[in-house]
């Protein structure tokens, strides 16, 4: 009798854990492109909440719901930007702490710090790192799937290569061209094109939410009027008066005004939102846009 319920109690012991084990680990990303590598790298091993997710909400007005709150506080990993991009994640983190909790942090691992541009994933060596360090991390909480994580890390970085493609071929057909852009959204991918980016401090005063000074207005405004820029990089998701007047400026110049944005949109990957932007970009500086 004693054996027999030994059996059983391991047959009961087991069963459970292989149903435990087969729940989907929860990953909460603050951004829904995070959301969306940590959806490619997880596949239905994962159960994935994106926080920010509407591209018709500016992200620095964002306000954390108790939903919001509920989700990080059942999270078993957890992926945000830093670098001061996302701090209402970090009061999150810190009022609900659980040591079980992994969090994966995109500046740290491209070295990055508040004070930085923190708009990094238009920076093409973060979402690799991610991918990695998320990959890393779901194999050792999951170990038996550890083969299906490696096979989609392998996936999602040779999915990046047309994306890497496509920023060789621009930067060799437009290094050195002269942009401007009414914030630092898309500083790092126009870094990567080798684009020459002007009126800098005039997007850093719209980022950090103070007026840029008059003569960094004026120098804006010249650069339109005398079309020496070829390109307005425009923030689709917030606008200001001063932005929006940049904008109409560039209209009446005859300047392409490009929109960029700060979140995803629905149901589209990352790889095909760069893409697509590239896309409007280069044919913008390509005359056949704008």
């Amino acid at each position: 009798m004693r054996s027999l319920f030994a059996i059983a109690l391991a047959l009961a012991l087991g069963f459970c854990a292989a149903a435990a084990q087969a729940e989907p680990i929860s990953v909460v990303a603050a951004e829904n492109f995070y959301g969306d590598i940590a959806a490619q790298i997880g596949g239905p091993n994962v159960a994935v909440t994106s926080i920010l997710a509407n591209p018709d909400q500016d992200p620095h007005l964002f306000e954390a719901s108790a939903s919001t709150a509920r989700a990080i506080a059942a999270a078993r990993v957890v992926i945000v930007n830093g670098a001061d991009y996302d701090p209402w994640m970090e009061k999150l983190l810190s009022a609900s702490r659980s040591p079980g909790r992994e969090v994966i942090e995109a500046a740290k691992l491209v070295h990055k710090k508040a004070g930085d541009n923190p708009h990094l994933w238009y920076d093409p060596a973060t979402m690799p790192a991610v991918a990695k360090a998320l990959a890393a991390t779901l194999a050792r909480l999951d170990p038996a799937h550890r083969g299906d994580y490696e096979q989609r890390l392998a996936a999602f970085l040779a999915s990046l290569e047309p994306l890497n493609a496509k920023i060789a071929a621009m930067r060799k057909q437009y290094a050195g061209t002269p942009v401007t852009a009414v914030e630092p959204v898309f500083g790092y991918m126009a870094a990567a094109l080798g684009l020459k980016m002007r009126n800098e401090r005039f997007q850093l005063a719209v980022q950090n939410d103070t007026e840029p000074s008059p003569s960094e207005i004026a120098a804006f405004q010249k650069d339109l009027k005398t079309r020496a820029v070829k390109v307005l990089l425009y923030n689709s998701q917030t606008e200001e008066e001063v932005t929006k007047k940049m904008r109409e400026l560039a209209q009446q110049s005859g300047v392409p005004v490009v929109g960029v944005s700060e979140t995803a949109p629905p149901d589209t990957q990352y790889q095909a939102w760069m893409l697509k932007q590239l896309d409007a970009l280069g044919a913008a500086l390509g005359g056949k846009g704008s």
